[in-house]
């Protein structure tokens, strides 16, 4: 198999414990040991033991008789490379993260190099986890877990809804400059949902508005402004806006909860560098 292949897998049986993982696979592919190493980093080796199938990163582990390596290389997803993430604060059991466009909150079987909690694990040489999820798209304010006991309890805040959330997006069309938000709450894949829509700023062509959800269904907020006819700028899905060639316009400004760890009230705002703005466009 050819490395520039744009993607194969191998699942190979471990027969010695006397050779590396890197060893292994470098028999068994045509990469180098420098591009197994490479993709061991950006989580596309896994190892079989026991039971239990998990990430292998490093090159030196001790591998067992009766083991199975598994390798996803998909060339175009171990060359992307990550915009920068920036940490807005660090709360010690956990931190929070600004995540831009194109970073995810979940890795897949062929790399998790490009998500937020790896990001984070990197620069901080601690371990992470993710408690709630953005879309890919979607940019802003992402809380990273570094200890089981705090990702359990911050992502029971979230299943309770006691996380205030508040977000701003760039749409299509005059949105109602109202003096009170508007609120929608359609059904989302047949579940309740709740949104509350205030106009920011706008021109003859766009609106900035602001939203605060109730509830956190699947592509709640982009459903909704599609509904009522305010599609957000960049939204592919929803949008039906293809004239507008720009990210998806969505961003999470500003969350707000009492800490699970020491009972304090928690609010974190993002600069107004990284928010949104109608000169952008």
């Amino acid at each position: 198999m050819s490395p520039t292949s744009l993607n194969f897998e191998k699942h190979i049986p471990v027969e010695s414990d006397q050779l590396t993982a890197v060893d292994i696979l470098s028999t068994h592919t045509e990469l180098s040991k420098n591009q197994i190493k490479d993709a061991m980093q950006k989580g596309a080796v896994w190892l079989s033991h026991q039971q239990q199938t998990q990430r292998l990163r490093r090159a030196k582990s001790t591998l067992s008789v009766g083991d199975e390596l598994h390798l996803y290389y998909d060339q175009q997803i171990l060359v992307s490379e990550p915009n920068p993430a920036i940490m807005i604060a660090d709360e010690g059991s956990y931190s929070l993260w600004y995540k831009p466009y194109g970073v995810y909150c979940q890795g897949t079987k062929w790399g998790d190099h490009c998500t937020i909690n790896r990001i984070a694990e990197r620069q901080l040489q601690r371990p992470c986890f993710i408690v709630h999820r953005l879309d890919r798209a979607t940019t802003g304010l992402v809380i990273v877990a570094h200890k089981k006991t705090a990702t359990a309890a911050l992502a029971a805040l979230f299943e309770q809804r006691q996380v205030e959330k508040h977000y701003q997006a760039i749409v299509a069309g005059h949105f109602p400059a109202v003096d009170k938000a508007e609120t929608i709450n359609s059904p989302v894949d047949g579940k309740p949902a709740v949104s509350h829509i205030k106009t920011v700023s706008s021109n003859e062509q766009f609106s900035l508005v602001s939203i605060h959800i109730e509830t956190g269904r699947k592509h709640q907020i982009r459903q909704h402004l599609s509904r009522a006819g305010f599609p957000i700028v960049g939204d592919r899905l929803y949008g039906n806006t293809p004239q507008y060639d720009r990210d998806l316009q969505l961003c999470c400004y500003e969350l707000r909860f009492q800490c699970p760890i020491d009972g304090s009230l928690k609010h974190y705002l993002l600069d107004q560098a990284l928010t949104l703005s109608l000169l952008d466009l």
